[in-house]
């Protein structure tokens, strides 16, 4: 068994890198080599720490997180105030390592889809050259409903597979919760894979109680 996904979200700052821990937390415990990738961080290591500390697989940290950014920026901004480039060749070369060290490998996006990477990159290219499919994270908040069609339409323009969402509300007083929630199963046309309701202190671990693995 070895399933790869490639993570994003419907913009940034709505809850990636905790759904991504606690679908490897899941995965760990189901008895899975469960293993998290960040390709691009940019501002800091915590969300690579928190891949680290979610999957049960040591992998070298170069091939988990190929690109550590200084600012928090678009990745493309970033990388060029570091005097880097981004390189989708070489965040595939990680990837090709570490897979065959997991039987459920998560690489999360930086960002939205579309989030560019460099001056010839975008974050959709990079799902696209690894050819995975997709997980994507729809932050609920007040336009959500758009910012989850478009991002939908967007990956499967793509050509890949859309293979579940996961709603996580990151505004605590979002009204209509439940019926935004709604909108979302009848549209997406995607495996709804759980409910993340808003935590002040997020817990991967709690919230792995939540989700279902995709298939």
């Amino acid at each position: 068994m070895h399933q790869a996904y490639f993570l994003t979200g419907t913009d940034t700052g709505v809850g990636k890198t905790l759904v991504a821990a606690a679908l490897l937390r899941a995965a760990a415990a189901q008895g899975l080599r469960a293993l998290g990738m960040k390709p691009v961080a940019a501002g800091g290591a915590e969300d690579v720490d928190a891949l680290v500390a979610a999957g049960n697989v040591a992998a070298p940290r170069e091939a988990v997180n190929p690109y550590l950014l200084r600012e928090p920026l678009s990745p493309h901004l970033a990388a060029r105030r570091d005097g880097v480039t981004i390189d989708l060749e070489i965040i595939a070369h990680r990837f090709d390592e570490l897979r065959g060290l997991a039987d459920f490998l998560v690489v999360e996006g930086a960002g939205g889809f579309r989030v560019p990477l460099s001056d010839a990159h975008d974050g959709a290219d990079l799902a696209a050259r690894l050819g995975l499919p997709v997980v994507l994270v729809v932050g609920l908040r007040l336009g959500c409903l758009n910012h989850a069609l478009l991002t939908a339409e967007a990956i499967r323009a793509r050509g890949l597979r859309l293979a579940g969402w996961v709603a996580s509300q990151v505004d605590p007083a979002m009204a209509c919760v439940e019926e935004n929630v709604a909108a979302l199963r009848a549209r997406l046309h995607a495996p709804p894979l759980g409910v993340v309701r808003f935590q002040d202190e997020p817990d991967p671990a709690r919230v792995a109680l939540q989700l279902e693995l995709p298939a």
